[in-house]
């Protein structure tokens, strides 16, 4: 999984998708990879685009693509660029589906895409941003980068990870984060943190069914902890410190990695099928976390599911 050596770059050419050109860029150059930059069109583009000469753009039914070719050709000559191997790729229709697609097609092994700063109250009841789409939809990790944040690439253009926050479930669609995860804290000898959140619905269940509730929110206790001691003990140089935290998940994972000055958050993403059908979704915690990390967030995909309900804990626990 790790290092990455086909990272697809999504991009409309504009200044606030470039944001993420630099870690595409450095995630390339740390795997001896490439980088796909890929821009979707509504129209159909020619394959030689960039070899057109401006002869063959002479028409003012052209123009927009005269106006292409000067967006990717400025965008080819970033200096992050320098001594990575770049392919452009041009394709037509919606965003997420065609870049979905392209991933597949291209065997890319990380995708980075920008999030929108903020979004409209009624945006949110009639679907996501096109980037939490594009994460929905991908085949491959997705890191997903919000500026400002605390950045992960130095001057030089080379990677810098000092600390990464893995937050985990122990849930299958959790399993392949904690992987990659852990393959990245050992290849950048960076810390490696994880965390698990036991969501206040519990207490919730418990001040309605006091019995019942504080058994489950018990055994949970200690299933979580007996799970944290056996993932601290990897294969890794450092190993992985954990934590465990009580309340609303996406708060306490942004809190935590607010505190612990982490360069990067690793999130397994299980995709779940809209109430009414149609887009795949995220889950809410999932795109909170996204929308208020203090660093880039990694998005690992898994098996789609068909709830968001949270998983309980049937095992006895032996005292």
């Amino acid at each position: 999984m790790y290092p990455f050596r086909n990272i697809l770059f999504p991009t409309d050419f504009s200044p606030n998708s470039q944001a993420a050109l630099k870690y595409a860029a450095a995630f390339a150059r740390s795997g001896h990879g490439r980088v796909v930059v890929l821009n979707v069109q509504g129209a159909k583009v020619p394959e030689n685009v960039l070899q057109l000469l401006e002869n063959d753009l002479a028409e003012q039914s052209k123009q927009w693509l005269r106006q292409l070719i000067s967006d990717a050709k400025t965008l080819l000559s970033n200096p992050a660029f320098r001594g990575v191997d770049v392919e452009t790729i041009f394709v037509d229709g919606e965003a997420p589906t065609a870049i979905a697609q392209a991933a597949m097609d291209h065997g890319i092994d990380l995708m980075t895409v920008v999030m929108r700063g903020g979004r409209k109250r009624f945006s949110r009841a009639f679907g996501g941003s096109i980037a939490e789409e594009i994460v929905a939809e991908s085949p491959c990790a997705v890191l997903a980068v919000r500026p400002p944040q605390r950045d992960f690439v130095a001057e030089n253009h080379d990677l810098r990870l000092h600390r990464i926050l893995l937050a985990t479930n122990f849930r299958p669609s959790s399993a392949a984060a904690t992987q990659l995860a852990t393959q990245m804290a050992n290849h950048s000898n960076a810390e490696l943190h994880a965390v698990y959140v036991i969501g206040d619905y519990f207490d919730q269940i418990s001040s309605l069914f006091p019995e019942g509730g504080l058994a489950a929110l018990t055994r949970l206790r200690s299933y979580v902890e007996e799970r944290m001691t056996q993932l601290a003990r990897n294969d890794g140089p450092q190993g992985t410190l954990t934590h465990v935290a009580e309340g609303r998940p996406y708060e306490e994972i942004v809190r935590l990695a607010v505190r612990l000055e982490a360069d990067l958050i690793v999130i397994g993403t299980a995709v779940h099928n809209a109430l009414f059908g149609g887009t795949p979704v995220l889950g809410s915690d999932i795109e909170r976390v996204i929308r208020n990390a203090p660093c880039p967030v990694l998005c690992v995909p898994a098996a789609k599911v068909l709830t968001p309900l949270p998983a309980f804990v049937t095992q006895a626990v032996t005292t």
